[in-house]
């Protein structure tokens, strides 16, 4: 009998994970098509949880439906480009114009798209950790090197920028800062934020500022854009439509380009000419952009107290509080918790066996903390969505199962873990 012979996957995918979309993800679906009602909290995905794009937004596309049967410039529509310039200047970000603004299929496309543009083999970027590991894999992908500095949780998982200094080789080409953070909710203060910026101008870095929470942060907590901080290396803003205006189906994101743009020509150029590869973004999505940065800012209702978000956030605070087994430092931003568990109780405790008995026991699906990049394995990130009620019972399940770990320890060997999430493919 003759054997087919297997297909083998790029090698360059050898070291590329995105777990919050991986294995679990994967046996959470297959025990939906078993009939079990699955809480999935491994993912910000507004839609899921019942919130609405605004409906201006939409009125936006339908109105402009007949603009958007073909191809755009490959930076994008000029209206959505200079609705992105007029949002940056009212926060005090100078001398840009639509020719510095690049509109791409999400946020997650874009970040691709500036790597490829920047790196040859062996370039390191700095990198959060934890972080939103698209970046890490799109270095990876892009045949760059992530060096990843700590956001320790002691220090409210905010970076110390003297430490992240001593990681800059002369292979160090940029600097990923994700504020208002995901996964930990972090919201980075302005003198960190400075003296980032201090660092990345001394060494000639790239500045890439993920800022896709940009508006989304609690109880005066201050966001401050990185744009109006750099000033003498390139600084390259990112954000989009997919989580302040709950519109991520739509694939619309953006990336400004500020600072010294003169100096980065060519970069630009390189990458104009793939944003050309790919003809445009999506366009009709793009007729959205004016609406909703120029219009009214629903937001504010669902982040304050009372709303929807800010609620939520406070229920997955009082549930951590009066848990013997968990511990939060209170997300500022975002819409994530990112959790920590007491080993004191269970030193045993690893984040991936937890995961995958929450899923298979609680059907719960959360993501673990080694999915994000970091050395520790006793967190685990959810996302703030749900209403209050479902993450009290999301939480009560929780307990439960760390109870019985504390009640009956035991030692999960990480290759038994392996071995079991190998399954689902």
């Amino acid at each position: 009998m003759k054997t087919e012979p297997s297909i083998r996957p790029s090698d360059s995918l050898r070291h590329v994970r995105y777990e919050i979309r991986g294995r679990l993800a994967h046996r959470a679906h297959e025990l939906e098509r078993q009939g079990y009602e699955i809480v999935s909290l491994n993912i910000g995905n507004p839609k899921a949880f019942g919130f609405r794009t605004p409906e201006t937004m939409r009125l936006a596309m339908i109105e402009n439906l007949a603009e958007a049967e073909g191809y755009c410039h490959q930076k994008g529509i000029f209206p959505a480009r200079e609705a992105v310039v007029m949002q940056q200047q009212e926060r005090g970000i100078t001398g840009i114009t639509a020719e510095e603004v690049f509109i791409g299929n999400g946020v997650s496309e874009l970040i691709d798209l500036v790597l490829r543009a920047l790196l040859n083999d062996g370039d390191e970027v700095l990198v959060p950790s934890p972080d939103y590991p698209l970046w890490t894999a799109a270095v990876t992908l892009n045949r760059g090197k992530a060096v990843h500095y700590p956001c320790r949780p002691e220090n409210g998982f905010v970076p110390d920028p003297e430490e992240v200094a001593r990681l800059i080789t002369p292979r160090t080409r940029a600097i990923v800062v994700i504020n208002p953070n995901n996964p930990t909710g972090a919201v980075y203060p302005r003198p960190v934020l400075e003296a980032l910026a201090r660092m990345a101008e001394r060494s000639g870095l790239v500045v890439f500022s993920d800022e896709i929470y940009d508006q989304m942060t609690y109880d005066g907590a201050e966001f401050v854009p990185m744009a109006t901080l750099v000033r003498d290396t390139l600084c390259a803003t990112l954000s989009g439509l997919s989580k302040v205006y709950r519109a991520c189906g739509y694939r619309v994101g953006w990336a400004v380009f500020s600072g010294r743009t003169h100096p980065a020509a060519d970069y630009l150029k390189a990458l104009e000419l793939l944003s050309s590869l790919r003809l445009c973004s999506n366009v009709l999505a793009q007729w959205a952009v004016q609406t909703a940065l120029g219009g009214y800012q629903s937001l504010k209702q669902l982040i304050t107290p009372g709303g929807r978000l800010y609620e939520s956030r406070r229920a997955i605070l009082d549930a951590v509080q009066s848990s013997r087994f968990l511990k939060l430092q209170p997300p500022q931003g975002a819409m994530y918790g990112f959790i920590g568990v007491d080993t004191s109780q269970m030193p045993d405790f690893d984040d991936q066996q937890f995961a995958l008995d929450l899923l298979e026991q609680k059907h719960v699906l959360v993501a673990p903390g080694v999915s994000f990049n970091v050395a520790y394995r006793n967190h685990f990130r959810v996302t703030t969505l749900p209403d209050s009620a479902m993450l009290r019972d999301v939480f009560g399940r929780i307990d439960e199962l760390l109870t019985a770990y504390a009640s009956a320890p035991r030692e999960v060997a990480q290759s038994n873990v392996v071995d079991a999430l190998s399954r689902f493919k």
